[in-house]
């Protein structure tokens, strides 16, 4: 029934874990799942697809344990997501017209900037500051936005949630990281249904993770809400760079 040996499915597993915590905690699990994935024989659109499921388990997991602590209303984000959603579906379905290789090109830049953003900004902490647009422009422009950018493309789409939350609606980190996870949940549901059109998901491999991706995203959300920027913004600031060598290194 599982598309690969059992051997494997631990090394997978594991990289769900992993993948879950610090997906839970700043964004960027798929820089260790993909790649798993592609070791374990996936074709590239085949390892993005699969890695859409697992990660539907991480967001969710990431979304119920920060609302279940107080950091977000998922019922008042339910607009939001929706939007989110059909951005993504949008974004997945015009990968085949627009020319994305320019797209590529900038993103390692604008991951940087991001992660110094985060690690030279002053002021940056778990209090919330003053918002610069209203609830619905945010909800109208950055979050169709994101969501369609992970739709078309994905990596780094958690980083560019957190930017825009903190640096547009004034969130603190804890609280940006919070809502972050369920527009995520969304976007990753939206790209998933493209996917299943024009892809061979592994869904069994994929549901497996998906358990690993539970404990590790659950893991990760509780130690997040205990320590808060000082633990999700150096990491952040590590995945966003991390990120951006990788695709990098793609590159050539």
């Amino acid at each position: 029934m599982l598309e690969v040996g059992f051997e494997t499915l631990l090394l997978l597993l594991a990289a769900g874990f992993v993948a879950g915590f610090i997906d839970a905690v700043a964004g960027g699990g798929g820089l260790i799942t993909v790649p798993i994935l592609l070791i374990a024989g996936a074709s590239p659109v085949t390892a993005l697809a699969t890695n859409k499921i697992q990660g539907l388990f991480g967001a969710a997991t990431a979304a119920l344990t920060y609302a279940r602590g107080g950091y977000v209303d998922l019922r008042s984000q339910a607009g939001s997501a929706l939007i989110a959603f059909f951005a993504s579906i949008a974004g997945a379905l015009l990968i085949t017209v627009l020319p994305t290789e320019w797209i590529r090109l900038i993103l390692p830049v604008l991951l940087i900037g991001i992660a110094l953003f985060f690690a030279l900004k002053k002021g940056l902490g778990d209090l919330d500051r003053a918002r610069r647009i209203s609830p619905m422009l945010f909800a109208m422009t950055m979050v169709p936005l994101c969501g369609a950018y992970d739709g078309l493309l994905g990596p780094g789409a958690g980083s560019f949630y957190m930017l825009a939350f903190v640096s547009l609606a004034g969130y603190g980190i804890l609280k940006a990281t919070a809502h972050t996870k369920l527009l995520n949940l969304a976007s990753n549901a939206g790209a998933l249904c493209a996917f299943a059109l024009v892809a061979t998901p592994w869904w069994f491999t994929g549901l497996a993770m998906g358990v690993a991706q539970i404990a590790g995203a659950h893991a990760g959300a509780r130690l997040a809400q205990n320590k808060g920027a000082t633990l999700i913004k150096p990491l952040l600031v590590l995945t966003s760079i991390a990120l951006a060598l990788k695709l990098l290194w793609d590159m050539l």
